[in-house]
């Protein structure tokens, strides 16, 4: 069974939920026309409004942990034990494996405690499996990813594994102490205000800390709250005992009514997951700013003559504000999908002055969220293309033109000496470069065109014997993104550039049925299905425009 399991969230309360998939693929028929397949794509980013993203092993496993009262906690402690990997871990080999494998691990023997039937012993050799992972590799790395509240997730989950082995647990990587995790919790039980983005990952902070930080959910529609739009972070709210505090003095009766129904919404929100996914969870839902952005954008650029329903123009226009627009209910606004956001909707005909991305703005690039200890080159190349096309559009002023030319400048800066880029986004190279490489070509001018090229060379380069590209093996996804670049970035279309594009489309039509493995990175890595499939669509059009094969043509 696949580590690639998915699933799809329809709208709560319908009977449409499809339940575990085994594996779920990027599917384009290589004889059907790719504009139909895209207007099937757009149909159903309002037919399943919160989006399609994978299930995490790592959200899952808190889930697991915090809330075994859920409906469908059989179905993940049955996705962790069958999503384990032969040697011990779960999700990708290499470092990006120690969060969900931390997780995982935690949430079996958390089971184990509870669990005296005759699985028992199954759930005992799959977290055996997984605690010897951990001593054999998982802090032999050099240093752990960059993702997002690592330090504290690694720092809070090595110490309750600790707690089930009576001490005897792992220790600590180099730098993750579980300093860092105090100070968060004793911030958080001093009262003091919260970073909005701690919230996505509330489930670090602990029962205590939790009750007394005043953390509230994030109401949605339905009579549903979310909290952080995560699942873990909703149930290490609801696992939080009520603030002492709060139990006394004017207004008790009150403030209890007030929690008894933020916890009845955030139970309906874990539900309507449950519901849809039959189980497993994904690290961040509602997405549907991010899906529809990032969707839009592929197939537009790419020039698919798709018609996009008004609705949809709307959600990605009403959303929008002067402090930008957040990727989903409880999350901070950023800026990565707040020019997404922006770009999209001037491909879409209607440019908007980018007043959201302002707040975002340091002195030599753009943040992603305010507060951000690191910095994305994605999300800069994203900037880019919201402000370019809308000066394209409407001419601008002297600020937007002298934003261009600064992120231009940076993103330069950012390349790496082999023509690629990287990023904390997005594992594989092939998108960071194509996201920065095709910005650079529309809108970063004459003195990008050095750094466009080194791009497409590396690209040309890289390609597999098989006319695939891909970081650990090649992917459809990948591929399309390599694709992208050459196609829209490439300006010297000679016969190496013409054999690379021929190789990598019939690798994409010959592996629209693979495995789509998860490269997006959030606390665990992920699948936007959506999104990887308007990629494919995407590069599938242009080669084919480019190689003059007709659309209804299987090459």
């Amino acid at each position: 069974m696949s580590v690639d399991r998915l699933f799809t969230l329809t709208k709560p309360g319908t009977e449409a939920g499809v339940g575990i998939r085994t594996e779920r693929r990027v599917e384009i028929d290589a004889g059907a026309d790719v504009a139909a397949e895209a207007r099937e794509l757009v149909a159903g980013l309002l037919a399943e409004p919160w989006g399609q993203v994978s299930a995490s092993p790592y959200e899952t496993g808190r889930v697991v942990s915090l809330a075994p009262w859920l409906t469908g906690h059989a179905e993940r402690v049955e996705f962790l034990l069958a999503t384990q990997r032969p040697d011990g871990g779960w999700s990708p080999a290499g470092d990006h494996a120690l969060v969900p494998t931390l997780s995982a691990v935690e949430a079996l023997l958390a089971e184990l405690g509870r669990d005296t039937s005759s699985g028992h012993a199954l759930l005992a050799k799959a977290a055996d499996r997984g605690l010897e992972a951990i001593w054999n590799w998982s802090f032999q790395a050099t240093w752990p990813p960059d993702t997002p509240a690592i330090e504290l997730i690694v720092a809070s989950l090595l110490a309750l594994i600790d707690g089930h082995l009576d001490g005897e647990g792992p220790k600590p990587p180099p730098g993750m102490s579980g300093a860092k995790l105090a100070a968060v919790r004793a911030w958080l039980v001093s009262g003091a205000p919260i970073p909005q983005k701690l919230v996505h990952a509330l489930e670090v902070a602990g029962p205590e800390a939790t009750a007394a930080s005043g953390i509230l959910p994030t109401p949605m529609p339905g009579g549903m709250a979310a909290v952080g739009a995560s699942p873990g972070a909703s149930a290490a709210w609801l696992a939080a005992p009520p603030d002492p505090g709060a139990g006394a003095g004017a207004g008790a009766e009150e403030r209890a009514a007030r929690r008894a129904g933020d916890e009845a919404a955030v139970r309906r929100y874990l539900e309507a997951v449950v519901a849809s996914s039959g189980g497993p969870m994904p690290c961040a839902l509602p997405i549907a700013v991010f899906e529809r952005g990032w969707t839009l954008s592929w197939l537009r650029r790419a020039g698919i003559p798709v018609d996009v329903p008004p609705e949809l123009v709307a959600s990605l226009r009403d959303g929008l504000g002067p402090e930008g627009v957040a990727t989903g209910p409880g999350l901070p606004a950023d800026a990565d999908t707040t020019s997404v956001a922006l770009y999209a909707l001037a491909l879409l005909g209607e440019p908007r002055e980018p007043e959201g991305l302002w707040p975002f703005e340091l002195e030599t690039h753009f943040c992603t969220w305010r507060g951000e200890e690191g910095m994305s080159p994605t999300t800069n190349a994203h900037v880019l293309d919201a402000f370019g096309e809308y000066l394209r559009r409407r001419g601008g002023e002297p600020r937007h033109a002298a934003v261009v030319a600064k992120l231009a400048a940076w993103l330069r800066d950012r390349q790496e000496v082999d023509g690629n880029w990287t990023d904390r986004w997005h594992v594989s190279p092939y998108y960071a470069t194509a996201c920065c490489a095709i910005a650079l070509r529309e809108f970063g001018g004459g003195k990008s065109a050095g750094a466009v090229g080194d791009a497409v060379n590396w690209v040309l380069g890289t390609q597999r014997e098989d006319g695939s590209w891909g970081r650990w093996e090649g992917t459809a996804e990948e591929t399309a993104y390599a694709l992208q670049t050459l196609l829209l970035a490439g300006a010297a279309r000679d016969g190496r550039w013409r054999e690379a594009v021929e190789r990598g489309y019939r690798h994409l039509l010959a592996a629209r049925d693979g495995r789509a493995p998860s490269l997006w990175v959030d606390k665990d890595l992920y699948l936007p299905v959506a999104i990887v499939r308007a990629a494919v669509l995407g590069a599938l059009h242009l080669a084919r425009r480019a190689l003059a094969i007709p659309e209804d043509d299987s090459y």
